[in-house]
């Protein structure tokens, strides 16, 4: 097969994107994967790396810009379009797959203009605008989340999880392999300024275990001599990155982590059985963060801080009262793992092929 993955502008719209790449590849060495996705994100970078192919559109996000900058989204609309009817007419894909986002949009819209087979993957608990409207025309919707399923139609759409990079699946244990007790801190993947600035708030109220435990800290780039320079003056042991490439390493090591609630990270949460403090972005689109992380919340899966109501104190008494539980993180552990799919990009794979060669949209919808 030859597929097209609309992704990009996070990497939770890229990393699921790069793992179906994968699994692709996996399913058959001969296939070829053309990523689309625009010249600002992170995409081209990381693509390089990975060695999958990348070209780029015009597009622009609608959400969260003023009066004037929304016009100058809708007017790259047309150009959009018509550069992804360029790129698929040279590629000539079997299949086009929207990871939503602003990128997916003019791709799919033009892959449906042209009569070629589409799919859309939503990460989240509630969707996109993109999607929204990409679920009206996409032959097959693939969802990670039950709450999901009332927003699209019945018959092409189907639960499988969010896929996830095989090297975050690498070395999955149901408990830490190392001591002593280790804190992993992630805010995303350009890092979170808020929940940085609390966790150096919060290490005064830590110093009672200081020697007893261990940081691993992803910052961002803006925050991470600052974050740095706090833990080596307060005598803090601590791994401060600006992007932690081997994250299932990270997720191996701790025994609690930190973070937001993007669609991506959880799913990691959940097939590493990591017990877990969220804290949501507060401007995600549709407050759909703070709706993923209920997901867990309610199967106690996780623990919750309002991010209007985050404070270093609170971040650290959470903290020190989930250290002094063992019997609590333990069953946090084993309930996140019960929401794990590992086998999300296996899955979709599999639908694509059945759909690619049937026609038939959906295997158990």
């Amino acid at each position: 097969m030859k597929i097209i993955i609309a992704a990009g502008g996070t990497g939770g719209h890229l990393f699921p994107g790069i793992a179906l790449a994968e699994e692709f590849k996996t399913k058959n060495e001969t296939n070829k994967v053309l990523f689309i996705g625009t010249k600002r994100g992170m995409e081209k970078r990381i693509l390089s790396r990975e060695g999958f192919t990348f070209e780029a559109i015009d597009a622009s996000s609608l959400k969260g810009k003023n009066l004037l900058d929304k016009f100058k989204a809708l007017m790259h609309i047309p150009k959009s379009i018509f550069q992804s009817i360029m790129i698929i007419r040279r590629f000539n894909p079997d299949l086009i797959i929207g990871l939503g986002g602003y990128v997916s949009g003019p791709v799919v819209l033009a892959a449906s203009l042209m009569g070629i087979k589409t799919a859309i993957h939503e990460q989240n608990t509630i969707p996109g605008l993109t999607n929204r409207i990409l679920g009206k025309i996409a032959h097959l919707i693939f969802v990670s989340f039950e709450h999901t399923l009332p927003y699209f139609p019945k018959g092409k759409t189907v639960i499988v999880g969010n896929p996830i990079r095989k090297r975050c699946l690498e070395g999955v244990s149901p408990s830490p392999l190392h001591t002593p007790f280790t804190l992993l801190i992630l805010g995303g993947s350009l890092g979170s300024h808020q929940i940085n600035q609390a966790m150096i708030d919060a290490l005064n109220h830590l110093l009672p275990i200081r020697d007893k435990i261990k940081i691993i800290h992803q910052t961002g780039e803006s925050d991470l001599r600052l974050v740095k320079e706090e833990y080596q003056s307060k005598g803090f042991s601590a791994e401060v990155f600006n992007f932690i490439d081997k994250i299932a390493n990270a997720y191996q090591r701790a025994n609690l982590v930190i973070c937001r609630a993007g669609a991506t990270t959880l799913a990691e949460l959940m097939v590493h059985q990591r017990a877990s403090i969220i804290i949501p972005y507060p401007l995600a689109a549709d407050h759909h963060q703070y709706l993923n992380a209920r997901v867990l919340v309610s199967q106690k899966a996780a623990q919750m801080i309002d991010p209007d109501q985050l404070t270093g104190e609170r971040l650290a008494q959470l903290i020190l009262h989930l250290y002094h539980q063992p019997e609590h993180l333990s069953q946090m552990e084993r309930n996140a793992g019960k929401l794990g799919r590992p086998k999300a990009a296996q899955e979709i794979v599999d639908h694509c092929y059945k759909f690619n060669t049937t026609g038939v949209k959906c295997i158990n919808a």
